[in-house]
């Protein structure tokens, strides 16, 4: 167990993980307050000054994009999954989201194969951004 309870960003998983579990559980206000916390988490980043592109804030954006899919009566599971992860993301340190968005062309310095697949997923959590020792060099794009 990881637990980064020492940043500011492991609080604001942590918040949103409690808004999401309200939420699935009949909460009147449902999952806005998950999407103003991602909000606010991206916001938190940017007057970091991360640039809208940074990785950080790309994780925000697309876990926004997946809250608000998850409103779509077809698409309801999402938000299932996200509180399973979000918890995952909270107590291990490790985050699908992040490392599937590391597969992305625009993060990738090569060509996708298996092996960059594997070692993506498969690498432990470790303190900091695990990008660090499964993309050595990559940027955060601070």
């Amino acid at each position: 167990m990881i637990l980064e309870y020492r940043t500011a960003a492991w609080w604001y998983w942590l918040a949103t993980v409690f808004a999401l579990a309200a939420a699935l559980v009949g909460s009147p206000l449902g999952v806005y307050p998950a999407m103003l916390l991602t909000v606010l988490h991206g916001h938190y980043f940017t007057i970091r000054g991360y640039r809208l592109a940074s990785f950080p804030l790309q994780v925000r954006i697309a876990y926004l994009l997946l809250l608000v899919a998850g409103l779509l009566p077809p698409l309801a599971f999402i938000h299932w999954l996200q509180l399973a992860f979000t918890t995952v993301r909270v107590l291990f340190a490790y985050c699908l989201l992040a490392r599937t968005l590391s597969l992305m062309p625009w993060h990738r310095r090569g060509p996708l194969d298996w092996r960059r697949v594997w070692r993506t997923y498969a690498t432990p959590p470790t303190r900091g951004s695990f990008l660090e020792t499964a993309e050595p060099g990559f940027a955060t794009g601070k």
